[in-house]
């Protein structure tokens, strides 16, 4: 099997404390970021924050920069996003965030597609798409969205609960709190997008991030077997980790060259989830090996309980 590198002897351990240090500064930003986002002060979709959107196509050829500057002279809050799609070429979403009621909703609708008719009576937009998302509409997707990374996190520590035992599920949650939290806080400081799809990369981030630790916590189990009788619990975690080391990173560079794909090649509308996925694939691949692995011995020195 070809391997990007060969059996390594690392001691990973050793620079633990680094990493909690660079942990910790990342999670911190990352709370910032999601408090942000959770009271709507971040760029926020309209999923969330509530606006309007039309997706559609010209039948002839239309610079987005002559649609720009035709709607933005009555709505300056507008996005709009050129979807490069191949069989319309002319294809374009046109955003515009934060209606106060529903009716300014559907009356900027109505006059975003008298404007674009009135700019360009000869290319025929046609609407695909057409949607209103009022601001208690975004706040309860808020919510659910919320609720539904808490739930992913209850589901690992139960299944590591009775995979491996209750330690090992507390560590790999928060593990992947850690992850969520840092890819959160990166999207914050670059003013991407936070929409459902967002929220789609870090539920997926979630799964990855538990099978490689998952696969950790195994070769752990199998070597306390081995090692029982010559070596201690730090040095039998860090043998483990160097040991599925190349299956680790040979796992991650098979991702990161398809969502690279995606994100150079996917269009606008994929930019912001194969980023997110991009940078949680290596926040997932660090804390596993810096992050849930030390603490798992941390937690061993103070309170030994060999796994099950």
């Amino acid at each position: 099997m070809f391997r990007l590198i060969g059996e390594t002897n690392i001691n990973f351990l050793s620079i633990r404390k680094v990493a909690y240090t660079v942990s910790s500064i990342l999670v911190a930003v990352g709370i910032f970021g999601l408090v942000m986002i959770m009271t709507g002060r971040a760029n926020l979709g309209i999923d969330f924050a509530g606006g309007v959107m039309i997706t559609g196509h010209f039948e002839k050829p239309v610079a987005i920069e002559d649609l720009r500057a035709a709607v933005h002279a009555e709505f300056s809050d507008v996005q709009i996003t050129d979807l490069k799609d191949f069989a319309k070429p002319n294809a374009f979403i046109i955003k515009t965030k934060r209606p106060e009621t529903e009716a300014e909703g559907e009356q900027k609708l109505r006059r975003l597609n008298q404007i674009i008719s009135e700019k360009f009576p000869d290319h025929n937009f046609i609407s695909v798409s057409e949607h209103v998302i009022g601001p208690a509409v975004g706040q309860t997707l808020r919510k659910d969205a919320q609720k539904a990374v808490l739930l992913s996190l209850l589901g690992i520590v139960l299944y590591l609960w009775i995979r491996f035992d209750f330690r090992s599920g507390i560590v790999a949650a928060m593990a992947t709190l850690h992850d969520t939290l840092v890819v959160l806080g990166l999207i914050y400081l670059t003013g991407i997008e936070f929409d459902l799809l967002i929220v789609t990369a870090l539920l997926t981030l979630a799964g990855y991030s538990l099978n490689d630790k998952v696969v950790i916590y195994d070769r752990i189990r199998e070597n306390l077997k081995r090692f029982r009788t010559r070596g201690e619990f730090a040095a039998t975690v860090n043998a483990s980790i160097n040991e599925v080391l190349s299956r680790t990173i040979n796992t991650g560079m098979t991702v990161l060259l398809v969502l690279g794909a995606l994100y150079f090649l996917g269009g606008e509308v994929l930019k912001g989830f194969a980023f997110s996925l991009l940078i949680g694939i290596i926040i997932g691949t660090y804390s596993s090996i810096f992050v849930a692995s030390p603490i798992v011995v941390e937690w061993e020195a103070r309170r030994p309980k060999r796994f099950k």
